[in-house]
């Protein structure tokens, strides 16, 4: 009679548990599972790319604080991925965060993509290339108040930047 009660309650027992894990809300435009437009072998992205670039682009990497070329960097243009040429970010949204890398209070519309990355063994909200899938660096809700409140943290590495043309 003991194992007809026990059982019953162990395996209720392990169901709320399982039923109660946290789980994250992800924002609607968090990826799955995507294919890119440019998908390449991890050899052929090692030949076309240099070892900082496949470093930061392929393995999720971070260069260091205050050491990337766009961090203090404010002149007119566009930043594009330094992987595909994709366009990813305007330089009117470009803003100095005091963070130690280049900061954006949002990308061009449709050019990124968020996913969830937990290499710090918590969730952090990743910003990818949507054209080839290169880290780009992270989004945080610290940005501007008075914009999006966003900042799109990038890497130097992950950009190129692409000068405007003077008007005539």
């Amino acid at each position: 009679m003991s194992k007809k009660i026990f059982i019953p309650i162990i395996l209720s027992i392990c169901y709320c548990c399982n039923s109660q894990k946290k789980t994250i809300n992800k924002p609607s435009n968090i990826i799955e599972k995507t294919q890119f437009k440019i998908e390449k072998s991890e050899e052929q992205w090692k030949k076309d790319l240099t070892a900082m670039e496949f470093y930061i682009l392929r393995q999720a990497g971070t260069e260091r604080a205050f050491s990337g070329k766009y961090d203090k960097h404010f002149k007119p243009g566009l930043y594009v991925c330094s992987a595909c040429d994709n366009p990813l970010y305007d330089s009117k949204f470009k803003y100095d965060s005091k963070s130690g890398w280049p900061s954006f209070d949002r990308g061009i519309n449709n050019n990124i993509i968020l996913d969830i990355d937990y290499n710090l063994g918590y969730p952090r909200t990743e910003l990818k290339c949507k054209s080839c899938g290169g880290h780009l660096g992270h989004l945080f809700n610290d940005g501007p108040k008075n914009t999006t409140g966003n900042r799109h943290c990038v890497n130097s590495v992950a950009l190129k930047f692409i000068p405007k043309k003077n008007e005539l």
